[in-house]
């Protein structure tokens, strides 16, 4: 009886902790967003400049939820600022849109660093397991914080079209890493998605694997052949910034991608290169 009261009481408190999340997440996410930060988002996010009216609403909201959920540390001297919190937040929170996923709920930190780092690397051959140092750009600990590097986060979100973006790859990640298991595979809207997601992303991925070892150029950066959660990482930098691309050469994998993410980032490229074209545009 006493262990019944105690379930009791503890579901209920669990009940009213998530009343109260899910509150101040609405509130939050009502917040009108300072024009100061609109600027920084204007000046290091392009894509944002591109997102149709509707979703920038709904990325100012998302943004301000990150801020409030997620803690900033800077190493090796490096000061935390309103531009790299608004920058990573920014590029992070893209993901999110239209996503009915619980906000990065797997990880609470976000560790930056000036320029390179260096992580911990453990590679396995057979029962045979290596543990040695690499610089790294960026880094997703399982369960754990997001490391990144200031200048290469800035380097990526100023070019729009090169297919490299550390936030976007290493977010990626903390996407696949939502059900446990860093393996490719993040949650999808439907059970039916997912037969088809695997059906697409083990032909694709054998692909870059073949094309990769050949030595053959491919949409995707090669990094994507190492195992199926980079591939994903990477398949994620290049379906937000080389959209036309990877649709004309890949449409199946293009195709997944928009049930997954519940976007489609080549319109937002097309308005863009519509209104540069546009009588008058500078």
């Amino acid at each position: 009886m006493i262990e019944l009261t105690f379930l009791g009481l503890a579901v209920a408190a669990y009940l009213a902790y998530r009343f109260v999340r899910q509150r101040r997440r609405k509130a939050l996410k009502q917040k009108p967003m300072p024009e100061e930060w609109r600027q920084i988002l204007e000046q290091n996010m392009p894509l944002y400049r591109r997102l149709p009216e509707a979703l920038r609403s709904e990325l100012h909201g998302l943004i301000h939820v990150f801020l409030h959920d997620k803690r900033f540390y800077g190493f090796h001297g490096l000061e935390v600022t309103d531009e790299m919190r608004l920058t990573i937040a920014g590029h992070a929170c893209l993901l999110l849109l239209n996503r009915s996923n619980d906000h990065y709920a797997n990880f609470s930190s976000v560790y930056i660093y000036p320029s390179t780092f260096v992580g911990k690397h453990t590679t396995r051959e057979g029962m045979l397991e290596t543990v040695g140092k690499q610089a790294r750009l960026g880094e997703s600990w399982h369960r754990g914080p997001v490391l990144l590097a200031w200048d290469a986060v800035l380097h990526g979100a100023h070019d729009i079209n090169d297919g490299h973006n550390v936030v976007l790859h290493e977010f990626a990640h903390k996407l696949d890493d939502a059900d446990g298991r860093v393996d490719g595979a993040p949650i999808l809207h439907q059970q039916s998605h997912y037969l088809s997601w695997a059906r697409v992303m083990k032909k694709e991925f054998a692909e870059l694997q073949k094309n990769a070892a050949a030595g053959i150029q491919t949409v995707m950066n090669h990094y994507g052949a190492t195992n199926p959660a980079e591939f994903f990482a990477v398949l994620t930098e290049t379906f937000y910034e080389k959209p036309r691309q990877l649709k004309a050469h890949h449409p199946e994998l293009y195709a997944e991608m928009q049930k997954c993410f519940q976007v489609d980032p080549l319109s937002w490229h097309s308005n863009a290169a519509r209104e540069a074209k546009a009588p008058g545009a500078d």
